[in-house]
């Protein structure tokens, strides 16, 4: 993308004013989307984003600018701004560069962009027509396919000069049902670090279809959850946005570096249930969420977040690592070459425990299975949720029994973390973008089933 020597001249300018560390950062990826309405192509999506960006650290100072001109001469103005809005002082380091090969654990066979959009929309009938021909409730269909072809230049005044290509494929899968004049929606949404040939056996876009119809129709025919505390069991896979959203992202540098998260300072010392572990590993082979390298150029890694309730790590950035004097953990991630990076997740999940999702139903007199999560909102400095479920059902007497709609959950994540008494061995993870200061990134969230011994669910 970028030579190494022009690199090299780069740097040095953007260090001229006693910068004690110099990045670039820069990219080329093609998105393509293609949509589909209720059996119609509706949308075909074909973006180029092409850039760098350059940033200048001084102590626990940082500035980042960036360009859309990669040449030269383009580059050396975009360095120039960031080492003007740094400050004054005298250039004191001799760059030179050497390429580094981290290797590819992710490997694609058939690269997206190569695949006529025909085979694409193909793929897209046979979501669209499972969900539709699933049963008459079914009103509404819309599904993409959804592929990214993201290519990174890394260099810095470390002397590292690396890239990476990273290839993704999603299918996402949404049907509307009707039912009594009330409608209710559905969906799934497989991804994976991959090229087309995760439709190879990995991904049946029938099977897509057929659950984001499922989950449609079941809810359009449900009555309205209950409000009260009660124990509650999360089912595996997507489930496992509660930890990412409440307790994820204060084990971030971002907040922790700061002071501003519910972890601060607490290394060491028992923050949950000893039944839980929490991991986040960039290093999974073509998983949604997995990095080769993180956009500094540190090869990812397995980090150990909590150990059977004992805070063991946090996910940590440079900049964040400087503040904090701990070095960083692979994590720090971006969306484009337009945003600095922060301290980020890639695979975020509970590890699997020794209970069965059997015995954990089974020990609830009554509370609330909540088998799919959907969004919500939370305060990192505080860990305050409120999360929706998509799909759920009332639990009494150790049996599952009828759906019900409209449920929350409420609570504090350092507190929910300590309630999880229960954890099965069925580990599955979900696929998601998570929006933060660095933009909108890919991450899998997941976990086995849980429960929570006590949680407020909001509803009726």
């Amino acid at each position: 993308m970028i030579a190494r020597d022009v690199c090299e001249r780069v740097l040095q300018r953007a260090a001229s004013t006693g910068a004690d560390y110099a990045e670039i950062f820069a990219e080329y990826t093609v998105d393509n989307g293609i949509r589909m309405i209720t059996g119609k192509v509706d949308a075909v999506d074909d973006t180029v984003i092409a850039g760098a960006g350059i940033r200048v650290f001084k102590g626990l100072r940082s500035v980042m600018a960036s360009t859309v001109d990669t040449s030269e001469a383009g580059l050396m103005r975009c360095a120039e701004r960031a080492a003007e809005a740094l400050g004054q002082g005298d250039a004191a380091m001799t760059i030179r560069l050497r390429e580094r090969l981290f290797g590819d654990v992710h490997p694609v066979r058939v690269a997206p962009v190569s695949v006529p959009n025909d085979e694409k929309v193909s793929v897209l009938r046979e979501a669209d027509a499972a969900a539709r021909n699933y049963d008459a409730c079914i009103k509404r269909t819309s599904c993409s396919l959804i592929s990214v072809d993201h290519s990174i230049l890394i260099a810095t005044s470390e002397g590292l000069y690396t890239q990476d290509r990273q290839i993704r494929t999603r299918l996402v899968m949404t049907a509307v049902a009707e039912k009594n004049g009330e409608t209710q929606t559905g969906s799934a949404n497989p991804g994976y670090r991959m090229g087309m040939e995760m439709f190879e056996g990995l991904v049946d876009p029938t099977a897509v279809g057929i659950e984001a119809a499922r989950q449609a129709a079941v809810m359009a025919g449900a009555g309205y959850c209950p409000a009260g505390v009660m124990p509650v069991a999360i089912g595996n896979g997507f489930g496992g946005v509660i930890f990412h959203e409440a307790c994820g992202h204060s084990l971030e540098a971002s907040s922790v570096a700061y002071g501003v998260s519910q972890f601060a300072g607490k290394l060491g010392q028992k923050i949950a249930n000893e039944k839980v572990t929490a991991i986040d590993d960039g290093t999974i082979p073509n998983a949604w969420g997995s990095i080769n390298i993180d956009d500094e150029g540190t090869p990812a890694r397995k980090n150990v977040l909590i150990e059977k309730g004992i805070l063991k790590s946090y996910m940590i950035d440079k900049m964040g690592g400087r503040r904090m004097n701990m070095e960083s953990t692979g994590s720090a991630r971006r969306e484009s070459y337009a945003y600095a990076t922060t301290s980020r997740m890639t695979n975020t999940y509970i590890a699997p425990g020794e209970d069965s999702d059997e015995s954990i139903i089974a020990s609830m007199e009554y509370g609330l299975y909540a088998k799919k999560m959907g969004g919500g909102s939370v305060n990192p400095a505080t860990g305050e949720f409120n999360f929706a479920v998509n799909e759920g059902y009332l639990v009494r007497n150790g049996k599952i029994c009828e759906p019900v709609r409209g449920a929350s959950l409420v609570g504090k994540g350092s507190e929910a973390i300590q309630k999880i008494d229960m954890v099965s061995a069925e580990l599955e993870l979900g696929q998601g973008m998570c929006g933060s200061s660095s933009g909108s990134i890919p991450v899998n969230v997941g976990e086995p089933m849980i429960r929570v011994s006590s949680i407020t669910v909001g509803g009726r």
